[in-house]
Parts: C-alpha cells; sequence; structure tokens
C-alpha cells in the first residue's frame, strides 16, 4: 500500500509537471498560472501546493526533468571540485549537447521556453543564480579540460585557458539559441559538431601571434561614437 501511495504521489507530480511544460510553451510562463495548470492537469490547485511550493519551484523541477543539456549534458554539479575531462570526451559531450537538443522533442521544447517564454523575475528571480551557477561550473570545467590538456602538451602553453573557456560557451550558448529561435537555418549536429571541433584545432595550432596587430589608441578612442547598426556594415542585421 505504502508502495502505491508513493507511485500514485509520482504520477500527480509528472501530471503537473507535464501540464506546466505544455502551457507554458503554449502562452509564456508569466501568463500561465498555478490554477491553470491545475485544471490542465485535472488536478486541484492545491495538489499544486502539495508537491510545489510555488511557480518558481515547479518550473524548476520542470527543467530539471528534462535534463536541459547545458546544465546535465555539458556539467555535472556534482563533480565539485571540477574533475577535468579529456578533450575527446569535451567534444563528446557538447556533440550530446547538440543531438538531444535536435532529437529529445522535451529537450528541444524546454529550450524554447527558458530562452524565449521565461523572464527570470519576481517568482522566478531566485532561479537566475542556479542557471548563472550552471554556467560557471560548465566555464570551469571546459577551462579543466584545457589546463590538463596544456600539461599533457595537447595544447600550448601560450594557449589563455580562461579566455578558451568563455569563448567555447559563448559559441555552444550561440549556437543553441540561434537553432532554437529558427530550427531550419542551419544542421545543429553538421554545424554544431564542425564549430567545435574547428574552436578546439584552432586552440590547439595557437602560438601566442596575433593575427591582427594590437587595437590602436585612436580605434580604442572612437570606440561608442557611432551607432552599432549602420546600413550596408559588417554584423548588422538588414533592414
Amino acid at each position: 500500500m505504502v508502495r502505491k501511495t508513493k507511485q500514485e504521489a509520482q504520477e500527480t507530480r509528472e501530471k503537473l509537471l507535464d501540464a506546466a511544460e505544455t502551457l507554458f510553451h503554449h502562452q509564456g510562463v508569466s501568463h500561465t498560472s498555478l490554477q491553470q495548470i491545475a485544471q490542465e492537469a485535472g488536478l486541484t490547485r492545491g495538489a499544486v501546493y502539495w508537491h510545489f511550493k510555488d511557480k518558481g519551484e515547479l518550473f524548476d523541477a520542470m527543467m530539471r526533468r528534462a535534463t536541459m543539456p547545458l546544465e546535465e549534458g555539458v556539467s555535472k554539479h556534482n563533480e565539485l571540485p571540477v574533475s577535468p575531462v579529456t578533450l575527446t570526451e569535451l567534444r563528446w559531450r557538447l556533440v550530446n549537447v547538440f543531438w538531444t537538443t535536435m532529437h529529445n522533442e522535451r529537450t528541444r521544447r524546454v529550450f524554447e521556453i527558458a530562452m524565449q517564454k521565461v523572464e527570470y523575475t519576481g517568482e522566478l528571480s531566485a532561479l537566475k543564480e542556479r542557471k548563472l551557477e550552471a554556467r560557471r561550473v560548465w566555464r570551469d570545467q571546459n577551462r579543466a579540460a584545457f589546463d590538463q590538456a596544456v600539461r599533457n602538451g595537447q595544447l600550448p602553453a601560450t594557449l589563455d585557458t580562461q579566455v578558451a573557456a568563455i569563448a567555447l560557451v559563448s559559441l555552444v550558448d550561440g549556437l543553441l539559441h540561434n537553432w532554437i529561435a529558427d530550427p531550419t537555418a542551419f544542421d545543429l549536429m553538421k554545424v554544431g559538431r564542425q564549430a567545435v571541433e574547428g574552436a578546439l584545432t584552432s586552440m590547439g595550432r595557437a602560438t601566442g601571434t596575433q593575427l591582427l596587430p594590437p587595437m590602436t589608441q585612436d580605434e580604442l578612442a572612437r570606440l561608442g561614437q557611432q551607432g552599432v547598426c549602420q546600413q550596408g556594415k559588417t554584423g548588422c542585421e538588414p533592414d
């Protein structure tokens, strides 16, 4: 009987998470109430509060259930202090992020919610720090992998591993955001794998010699003196 009661409680929790995922995706997080979630699940508002203290906790549980790639597929919260992984394993983890995002419907859906349909304010503001901490762990794990590769002679000693770690996070994050915004724009697996391998290869060729000369004082002084986007200029979207 106890086992059945636990099973029923888990089933109720799953219904609520399913309902939240559906409504958050259709109408956004801020426009979805706990009452609507309860109705969607065919349950009472009291059932929601039995499992979750507020919308923030429910949202957090929904994201964790989907095994968010940036938090679970790349970084492991229980790996503290950070345990270095090989460059081969690092590549696999990142490519696995791309594969999971493309082929796992739930992962893709919660990515859309997290990137397009939620503001980390009000009752969800506490989740912002968890999101930032996950990103810090991911960045630190990248740097640990690069530091180990430098010690093993796979990467040059001239490599700034902190900059490399930040750049890799930004590369993967940017690819995910762009693909989620328009999945028809490119093949995430193909482009993602090539981009990651290209980035790692370029790190291996680092010599410390700059391709471009340092920015001049005149160039630095002109920063902010013109609009970010001007018609026909590189880096600006067309009208």
